[in-house]
């Protein structure tokens, strides 16, 4: 981060999130504060080896409740939610590739490719924001990251 840039919410939280995590033997996956029609939304999603059980959920969200209020940094009442990202988890952040690399995955793009906008396959790579995977035709999609709707996890074989 720059020295003069201010953090804004999201890297707040991860600031306060991360050592709380780390105690209970959990991980940040990925933190989204969002407005969803009039209420604003401040959603953590945690994560560790073996799955995250609700219990992980419940502790994670006691342990941010004092710490946040007490901040007083985010500028609107919001609704926390604390769960896990889920087997479909969505891949938006260069360790969610590296640590993904192998496994099945859905992808989406903003606008066709060669006519199609929706891909299944095998996360092969992902550099410099470059996502490539070997669909089941053993064809190759390489898309840079800023070009698709969405990235996830795909423990069910195809798009939605």
């Amino acid at each position: 981060m720059a020295a003069n840039k201010k953090p804004n919410t999201v890297e707040r939280v991860c600031e306060i999130a991360a050592p709380l995590a780390k105690e209970r033997g959990l991980h940040i996956w990925d933190i989204r504060y969002q407005k969803e029609g009039s209420d604003w939304y401040l959603r953590v999603f945690i994560d560790k080896e073996g799955g995250v059980g609700i219990e992980d959920c419940v502790e994670m969200s006691h342990a941010l409740d004092k710490p946040l209020d007490e901040g007083d940094f985010i500028p609107h009442a919001y609704i926390l939610e604390v769960s896990s990202p889920g087997v479909e988890r969505e891949l938006t952040k260069p360790q969610h590739f590296e640590k993904m690399l192998g496994q099945p995955v859905s992808v989406k793009t903003i606008r066709p490719i060669d006519g199609q906008r929706e891909f299944a396959g095998v996360l092969t790579a992902f550099e410099d924001g470059e996502i490539t995977i070997t669909q089941a035709d053993d064809s190759i999609l390489v898309v840079n990251k800023k070009d698709t709707a969405f990235v996830r996890l795909d423990d069910f074989g195809g798009i939605e």
